[in-house]
């Protein structure tokens, strides 16, 4: 993150919503998160820090580009999981649309193992399910955000027609306990209570969710204290550190730095800007 650049790095003061998912996919989308801001007095940087859940979006902006390259206006990604925060560069106006899906659904609704798409984003706009529905046109075309939302639920509902194979139970389970528990999980006794060994957990983990058991119990380590950060509350870093599992104030910091590219201090200076 280029902390002396002249374009702005916003963290999360855009107009921002976040949408229950309609019944008919809660099964999939675990949340629905909506950026949007109709006159940008500037270009800005949104760094789109590591959640522990894929996503399906619909992202459109002036002149865009994600880490200095892939032109991403109006467009139709998936975004795999990932550590190092991707950093959506916009201009003039921005919308995303993002269809955050749970962890172990990326191989049954795409067919390929989570880890190929790990620290990647890829282009959606031509798979077979969205050209069938002329997804991107319709979306692009289609101005009020509730007819937007129809349009991807449609989609999503059509990748559940087309599920490649089944859910690993397993995997689900433990994704399940990891994210219940932010993290703080022996892997160890759940490799006991699924009856598996490390390696085949670790195997079969990183193949439907894209990262190893413990960089994922990381994430939601990282995103327990992240969110309280983000409260509002007059919190010491180091009672955040305590209560999230880290061993001090400083393995705190260098998570974070981790996940974002800069420090607690760092962040709360500049998303008190916007």
């Amino acid at each position: 993150m280029i902390m002396d650049s002249p374009v702005k790095i916003a963290f999360f003061k855009i107009k921002m919503q976040i949408i229950r998912p309609h019944p008919s996919i809660s099964d999939y989308v675990s949340n629905i998160v909506v950026l949007e801001e109709g006159d940008l007095k500037s270009s800005i940087v949104i760094p789109l820090i590591a959640r522990g859940y894929p996503c399906i979006a619909f992202q459109t902006t002036g002149s865009s580009c994600i880490d200095g390259k892939n032109n991403v206006a109006d467009s139709l990604v998936l975004y795999g999981q990932n550590v190092k925060p991707f950093q959506f560069h916009a201009s003039d106006h921005i919308t995303i649309i993002a269809y955050f899906l749970y962890p172990h659904i990326l191989k049954t609704f795409f067919g390929f193992g989570a880890t190929e798409v790990t620290e990647l984003c890829i282009d959606l706009s031509q798979s077979k399910p969205a050209r069938k529905i002329n997804l991107l046109q319709q979306l692009t075309d289609e101005p009020l955000l509730s007819r937007r939302l129809l349009l991807l639920n449609r989609y999503v509902l059509k990748l559940s027609e087309l599920i490649r194979t089944d859910v690993d139970n397993s995997i689900l389970f433990a994704t399940k306990e990891i994210q219940k528990r932010n993290g703080l999980v022996s892997l160890r006794n759940l490799e006991n209570e699924l009856h598996i060994t490390e390696r085949t957990f670790q195997r079969l983990f990183k193949l439907n969710v894209g990262v190893s058991p413990k960089v994922f119990s990381r994430i939601f380590q990282f995103q327990s204290a992240f969110q309280q950060l983000n409260s509002g509350r007059n919190f010491k870093l180091s009672d955040i550190a305590y209560e999230n599992g880290f061993a001090d104030q400083s393995h705190l910091n260098r998570t974070f730095k981790e996940f974002t590219g800069c420090s607690p201090g760092d962040y709360l200076k500049f998303s008190a800007e916007f």
